[in-house]
């Protein structure tokens, strides 16, 4: 009886140890995944600029007032953006011209019958959800972004990209042509894009990954 009851310590103690080590072995496994998961959006967040609007409320009023702030900035900045420059350079111009921009964004809030303040800033490390659009998407992730705070900023958010170009209306190229063009790689093209299956599973991959951390540091 005392033999059986030693077999079964050392059958468990192995199936423990043989548990322990395949967990080790899953956690490094999760850590280098997650080391290349967050390369990727980070080398992907130094290739754009997103663009953050935040309404004053939650009334209609205020979400169509939204819109309205958000097409004149874009139009404003547009008319900054160097054209053919690259990050550095659209960071530059927009961080020279933030008044200008405000002040384009209050002229629409004017005009629309209304008096709150609003104010443009460009804040680094900003935390953005997974976003889908017409012909592109980008992964949940820390970005830089140029963010325009319509009197209280209470209301729901409108996120976008102001660089590369993807969210102006007076762009004639393809989310893809556009990006190419200012300077992001053809594999960080496809990842936004969707166009092979292999960048869906990663941009799926990277999408959890980003939010998981997100919520484990809130």
């Amino acid at each position: 009886m005392d033999g059986d009851c030693y077999m079964k310590r050392v059958f468990q103690t192995h199936t423990l140890r043989r548990w322990d080590l395949a967990l080790l072995l899953g956690l490094a496994l999760a850590a280098l995944l997650g080391g290349w998961l967050d390369r990727g959006q980070a080398a992907l967040a130094e290739q754009v600029i997103r663009l953050h609007v935040l309404a004053n409320s939650d009334s209609q009023a205020d979400q169509a007032l939204k819109l309205a702030v958000r097409d004149r900035v874009l139009a404003e900045a547009e008319a900054f953006l160097p054209a053919g420059g690259d990050r550095a350079e659209a960071l530059a111009a927009l961080g020279s011209h933030l008044e200008e921009l405000a002040a384009a964004g209050a002229e629409a809030v004017g005009e629309a019958g209304y008096a709150y303040p609003v104010t443009v800033s460009l804040e680094e490390d900003c935390w953005f959800p997974t976003k889908e659009y017409q012909d592109f998407a980008l992964p949940a992730g820390s970005y830089t972004a140029l963010r325009v705070v319509i009197g209280d900023g209470g209301g729901q958010n409108w996120w976008c990209v102001v660089f590369p170009p993807l969210c102006l209306g007076s762009v004639s190229e393809s989310a893809a042509q556009t990006a190419l063009s200012a300077g992001l790689s053809e594999d960080q093209v496809a990842l936004i894009t969707g166009e092979e299956e292999g960048y869906v599973v990663k941009f799926r991959a990277m999408e959890w990954w980003e939010s998981f951390q997100h919520w484990l540091s809130e």
